[in-house]
């Protein structure tokens, strides 16, 4: 007999609209002390962001990053993020890394000597390495960084809403927008509260996030639609509660499955993509959060259309689908 985990059994009966007054608060309180902890206390932007000097080395023996960065901390250089690239046109005797140092003065770039210092620092830990380019990122182009950054996840929202308004209704396309608005201002919030470094990968995790968060609500919508056709007399919040229990076991299980590799990743990742990772941890139990306490309650108090077979007014008989038309 084939051993099956279950970590929700199969028939659940919990009332997650108990207390959707206090849960919704909760959540709208959490987006205003967000959006507080960023402007009091700021985000920790990483180089991409602030600007400052991207080396590239290269090495013909095989080199270890930890001692890289241990010999560049006693340069005292502030923000420093080092990672080896990894490619298949690389040869057995070419190793290359990619050597990131925050800003150091208003153009954001190491000065001649600070970089002589460099490279002396890494030739005690490698004296093979080499340096094949240096780049400066200066702080307008920074700043235009930030700009796209606020237009993709802008862009990314806008799109979701429409293609939910167009495969459900426009309530369920506000209640998702909600919930990416609650998704993204809570994870934005935490970075600021902790202090971690923000950048681009931040804004990869976040878009991430937002892909997840709206794949879980989608799938509960779905079926909260399917519940909604069968269940025409049925009061709204008993229809919704029932939909999500039925959805419980598919959401946690894929919660948890999702959090184990992230969690690897975060312990066996190392510092690099330590961010990112937690961010997409953080929005994995913040967007299973948000599908039922902020997505559902918002198609709650708007209200659904509940006779699908049914046209709206003004609309003839025979412009409905037949498939809406014939439902039991």
């Amino acid at each position: 007999m084939a051993f099956r985990l279950k970590l929700v059994p199969d028939e659940t009966h919990f009332n997650f609209f108990r207390w959707q007054w206090l849960t919704f608060g909760i959540s709208a309180a959490a987006m205003v002390m967000s959006v507080v902890a960023v402007l009091v206390m700021g985000l920790n932007f990483g180089i991409d962001f602030k600007g400052g000097t991207t080396i590239r080395t290269e090495s013909t023996t095989n080199f270890d990053v930890g001692d890289y960065r241990q010999a560049l901390e006693e340069l005292k250089l502030g923000d420093v993020s080092i990672t080896e690239v990894f490619d298949p046109s690389f040869g057995t005797e070419k190793h290359v890394a990619m050597i990131r140092i925050g800003t150091q003065d208003t153009t954001g770039s190491v000065t001649p000597d600070e970089l002589n210092r460099i490279e002396g620092a890494l030739k005690k830990a490698d004296p093979n390495v080499a340096f094949t380019a240096v780049e400066s990122v200066g702080p307008k182009v920074s700043g235009e960084l930030i700009m796209t950054a606020v237009y993709a996840v802008g862009a990314a929202t806008i799109a979701i809403m429409f293609y939910i308004w167009l495969r459900f209704e426009w309530q369920f396309a506000l209640g998702a927008v909600v919930s990416i608005a609650h998704d993204v201002l809570l994870t934005i919030g935490i970075f600021a509260v902790l202090q971690l470094k923000f950048d681009l990968s931040t804004i990869a995790a976040l878009l991430t996030t937002l892909g997840y968060s709206v794949n879980d609500t989608v799938v509960v919508f779905d079926r909260l639609r399917e519940n909604l056709i069968k269940s025409k007399t049925e009061p709204l919040i008993d229809v919704m509660n029932r939909t999500v229990n039925e959805t419980l076991s598919r959401t946690v299980m894929t919660a948890v499955t999702t959090a184990l590799a992230l969690g690897a990743m975060m312990i066996f990742g190392g510092d690099v993509i330590r961010g990112f990772v937690f961010a997409m941890l953080w929005g994995v139990f913040v967007g299973a959060y948000s599908t039922v306490y902020v997505a559902k309650n918002i198609v709650l108090w708007l209200g659904v259309k509940r006779d699908w077979s049914k046209p709206e007014p003004g609309v003839k008989v025979d412009e409905v689908p037949a498939a809406f038309r014939d439902a039991p």
